[in-house]
């Protein structure tokens, strides 16, 4: 799903420093209007420093599996190989998520639209593999090395969805987006919205480098068990009201909780929807 953006032109006021102020906000884009400004924590030199070179490493390590993903990819159905959503990331600027096409060319206009179920006809045989092992996000790591994401953070999501949220949960967009976080360690899509987007908060409140390296160590038991990837919600528990809502969920569990007993507590997924982040 990707938007325009429309870009306004300041005419003749060009000309004078006010004229260049009112052209700049006008080529602002239209997300970028409707999702607020949210306070932004810094970036440590280290943090980033991590994620180019972990970034670096997985796709060296990755080329070889991404060559065969594109081949089989094209064989298996028409349309790129790669494909661009628009996503909100941090400090509330959109930005081009890449992932690997895992659904039939137009899939978010049709059907269930942005969210996905366990057996949506529109993902391709092909697709189905690289979801399972989570494999169609390794081109996330592109985005990493443009610095729009984090290796570790809150998934990024989509422009409808961020304008729901409450003052208090555009907080979640004070750092960047991750590839992998504390919501995806103790429930995935599995979890609605509310409880997910107060996980995410947590670790925003929360975040240090140690707490990356375990929430990265964590992740790779995620991907082998395929646990959390689609929930029985078709709508994820964001309902346009649920917003509000949010912080009735329950508290998230604190660091020394994130062992395989605190995730495996969970039910595990009932064929359902995953929404597509």
């Amino acid at each position: 799903m990707q938007v325009e953006d429309p870009h306004g032109t300041g005419g003749n006021a060009s000309d004078s420093p006010a004229g260049n102020a009112t052209g700049e906000a006008r080529r602002v884009s239209s997300e970028e209007q409707t999702v607020p400004a949210v306070p932004t924590l810094p970036h440590g030199v280290l943090r980033r420093a991590l994620d180019v070179l972990l970034a670096c490493l997985g796709l060296a390590l990755a080329a070889p599996l991404l060559a065969v993903a594109a081949i089989a990819i094209k064989l298996d159905s028409a349309g790129p190989v790669l494909y661009r959503q628009r996503r909100v990331g941090y400090g509330g600027r959109p930005f081009e998520l890449f992932k690997l096409r895992t659904m039939v060319v137009g899939a978010e206009r049709i059907g269930a639209g942005i969210y996905v179920t366990a057996d949506d006809p529109r993902i391709t045989r092909v697709g189905r593999v690289l979801r399972r092992w989570s494999l169609d996000e390794l081109p996330n790591l592109i985005n990493v090395l443009r610095g729009e994401m984090a290796i570790v953070g809150p998934r990024p999501t989509v422009a409808q969805q961020v304008v729901r949220y409450s003052d208090r949960q555009r907080r979640r967009l004070a750092v960047k987006p991750g590839i992998t976080g504390w919501a995806q360690i103790h429930g995935r899509t599995e979890l609605p919205w509310p409880e997910r987007i107060e996980l995410d908060l947590w670790y925003v409140e929360n975040r240090s480098l140690w707490l990356d390296l375990r929430i990265i160590a964590r992740t790779v038991w995620l991907i082998v068990s395929g646990h959390g990837l689609y929930s029985s919600d078709p709508q994820q528990g964001f309902a346009a009201d649920q917003g509000d809502r949010a912080g009735a969920s329950v508290p998230p569990p604190t660091p020394g909780t994130t062992d395989s007993s605190a995730i495996s507590e969970r039910p595990h997924a009932r064929p359902g929807a995953r929404a597509d982040t």
